[in-house]
């Protein structure tokens, strides 16, 4: 018998309230690789796909079967081959793929049948439409090798896709497609997800993969995840990565989330499948379990420079002057401006934080966050402060702090926890308003 503890389960489920809102009707393409199945993670990952598809979420699951494939080789005698990260699809690797196919599609299709009591799928109804929606072309002769049966999406029937996920069914997509002569192609499951992400406009692309995420660091394997890049910082990693060969390279599965985020696909995610639930805390908690890249050519999230002095006081003076921020002088913002990162649209300064350091205590301040009130509800402020915490990271501080009289709540629900004043650095516990009585909060990262 199972216990719930109201204390920790009311205030959880109150917080992940938010987001149901925000995703219910929305369009999701979730991409599992084959390793993921191959690991047993299958029931669990269908269960937590049934409660999206409960909270009103439509789905297109793209499964991988690159494992499977190379064990059905293996069993035939056969060796697989790879070029370039893509499968050399020779007429035995083609029957190869066809059984693999079939399997997993059963398997798939099966899990999401099950109704057992005491079970996430209890009174579960899903029901999973599949069909010839991708037409293929082939990859051809690059660099010397033939490809022979590979092939690369030509289009996406986003139309009927459209049509089945509005009528509430899942989509299961196989990597395969077929050319307009009735040839079939064997794809790769990135390329499948990708281009139905692009065609349908998906509000979500999630690779559920073998990979963590894409760490802060490059050349430390052990270094943090970085939970959110920038679509601009995304492609200035890339550019300066080698081609990928294998799933485990780092550009191997951000080439995919940056092509997507280009075509329209505003959040694109890499999710590892190790983590039990990672769907479901990737996409109900505030910092997630993966990287996601987001596309912000409509805003730009930057550091500030001199010339953002006038925009982050005209911001800042109205919640200076209710009382909510302390006032800051203009020699101050100017002397400081270094600390600070802003979110411009079109000129127009509508958001801003400030990140001040504290070495001796590995900790830094974040000061003086604010949105415009044109702008709220809008995610800016969740934007600043990932932003922020991944100038705390880069710094080597292991945690960040604010002090607050109103808006304790907010920050509380993103992972902060209230501490003492006497826990402040010297330093800052110098410069504490003890008249004010702010509330001190704590983020450890």
């Amino acid at each position: 018998m199972s216990l719930v503890f109201p204390h920790t389960f009311v205030p959880w489920f109150r917080a992940v309230a938010p987001y149901i809102h925000a995703y219910r009707g929305k369009t999701f393409v979730v991409a599992l690789a084959g390793e993921a199945i191959a690991a047993g993670k299958l029931n669990t990952f269908v269960q937590d796909l049934s409660i999206l598809h409960a909270m009103g979420i439509k789905l297109v699951l793209v499964h991988g079967f690159r494992p499977q494939v190379t064990e059905q080789l293996a069993a035939k005698g056969q060796v697989s081959r790879f070029v370039r990260g893509i499968r050399v699809t020779d007429p035995v690797a083609l029957d190869a793929a066809q059984e693999a196919a079939g399997q997993l599609r059963f398997e798939i299709e099966a899990a999401f049948s099950q109704g057992l009591p005491n079970t996430p799928m209890a009174n579960a109804t899903v029901r999973v439409v599949s069909g010839n929606f991708l037409t293929a072309r082939p990859v051809g002769i690059v660099d010397g090798t033939d490809f022979i049966h590979s092939g690369l999406v030509r289009r996406v029937d986003s139309a009927a896709i459209r049509r089945a996920i509005d009528i509430g069914a899942l989509v299961l997509l196989s990597p395969f497609g077929f050319s307009p002569t009735g040839e079939a192609f064997n794809l790769t499951m990135e390329d499948v997800a990708t281009a139905t992400a692009i065609a349908l406009q998906a509000d979500k692309l999630v690779f559920v993969t073998e990979m963590p995420g894409i760490r802060e660091k490059q050349d430390d394997p052990e270094s943090a995840i970085d939970t959110e890049l920038a679509l601009a910082e995304a492609k200035r990693l890339l550019a300066a990565l080698p081609p990928p060969t294998l799933p485990t390279d780092t550009a191997f599965y951000l080439q995919h989330c940056v092509k997507a985020c280009e075509g329209g696909v505003e959040r694109s995610h890499i999710l590892p499948f190790a983590t039990d639930g990672a769907l479901l805390l990737e996409v109900f908690t505030h910092d997630g379990v993966g990287t996601m890249v987001v596309d912000e050519k409509l805003e730009s999230l930057r550091e500030a420079s001199s010339d953002d002095v006038g925009g982050i006081l005209q911001l800042i003076e109205p919640f200076e002057r209710d009382g909510t921020l302390v006032r800051r002088e203009r020699t101050e913002i100017e002397r400081d401006i270094h600390f600070y990162s802003v979110v411009e649209h079109d000129g127009i300064i509508f958001g801003c934080a400030a990140l001040y350091p504290y070495p001796e205590a590995k900790t830094a301040e974040m000061a003086a966050l604010t949105v415009s009130p044109l702008s709220q509800s809008q995610g800016d402020g969740e934007r600043l402060l990932k932003r922020i915490e991944q100038r705390a990271r880069a710094g080597g501080f292991e945690s960040i702090f604010v002090l607050t009289t109103r808006t304790m709540h907010w920050f509380i629900k993103r992972g902060f926890t209230s501490v003492d004043p006497e826990w402040l650095p010297e330093a800052r516990k110098r410069k504490y308003n003890w008249d004010r009585r702010s509330q001190v909060l704590v983020k450890k990262l």
